[in-house]
């Protein structure tokens, strides 16, 4: 079971990553996480600086979903 995701994100979500000794976790793709910030009106500038600060900076310890950048851009 996951414990973390992020709302509105479903279309972001790429799966469920398996951790030896802990819970299941979230797995999302930030380029489609970007996509669907856009897809609610934001420029991909701002969707950029909003994933980046308020997505990517996140920090719920062990239950922070991973964030696979897929973006091309690492």
């Amino acid at each position: 079971m996951i414990t973390t995701k992020f709302i509105g994100m479903d279309k972001a979500l790429l799966g469920i990553g398996s951790r030896c000794g802990l819970e299941d976790i979230a797995v999302y793709s930030l380029r489609k996480i970007r996509e669907v910030l856009v897809g609610q009106g934001m420029s991909p500038e701002d969707a950029k600086d909003f994933s980046e600060y308020n997505i990517e900076g996140l920090g719920l310890g062990d239950n922070t979903p991973i964030i696979l950048d897929d973006t091309g851009h690492a």
